[in-house]
């Protein structure tokens, strides 16, 4: 069980405005965007928003609708599930460059888990609506992106995957 803070209930989040071309250096680190042009990521920029998040605030909860994609930019993200009889059980957290909500862009489905602000948190937030325009118009980097993606996801897979063997090898499952 983790040692985590209830998470909070809180107003919505504060808009922030920082320099697009900070945005661009904190986006061109991440895993997912960093093989884009400075070009694609002023569009990327464009089409998103910066947010504060205050401590044990959520960003989003398990069942809401799957509607923007999430990029740390400052502070860390705790995800996590509620596990019956046992309270909030966090699953990882995420620091700056780590992105999350990008099952938005494969699935039209619920969030599957809970998105907390571990600490005060900025977040380069997009709707997935903007990124489907985005790539439906530029294609090279929809396809880039898109590889990408299937890479994050695929060593995602993998790394369950082993937890779940180590789980079950020991007894723990």
């Amino acid at each position: 069980m983790s040692d985590a803070q209830p998470a909070q209930s809180a107003p919505a989040p504060e808009l922030v405005d920082l320099p697009v071309e900070e945005i661009i250096e904190h986006l061109s680190g991440s895993d997912l965007f960093s093989d884009l042009s400075h070009e694609q990521l002023r569009r990327l920029v464009a089409i998103g928003r910066i947010e504060r998040y205050k401590r044990n605030q959520h960003i989003f909860k398990e069942g809401d609708a799957g509607d923007s994609f999430c990029l740390v930019i400052e502070g860390a993200v705790r995800i996590s599930r509620q596990v019956p009889g046992m309270g909030e059980e966090a699953l990882v957290i995420l620091r700056p460059g780590s992105g999350f909500g990008e099952m938005s862009l494969i699935e039209d489905a619920p969030r599957s888990a809970d998105a907390i602000a571990h600490e005060t948190t900025l977040l380069f937030v997009a709707g997935i609506k903007g990124l489907e325009e985005l790539l439906f118009v530029d294609r090279v980097m929809a396809a880039d992106l898109l590889w990408k993606l299937i890479r994050i996801l695929s060593k995602r897979l993998r790394s369950t995957t082993d937890k779940m063997t180590f789980l079950s090898v020991t007894g723990k499952f």
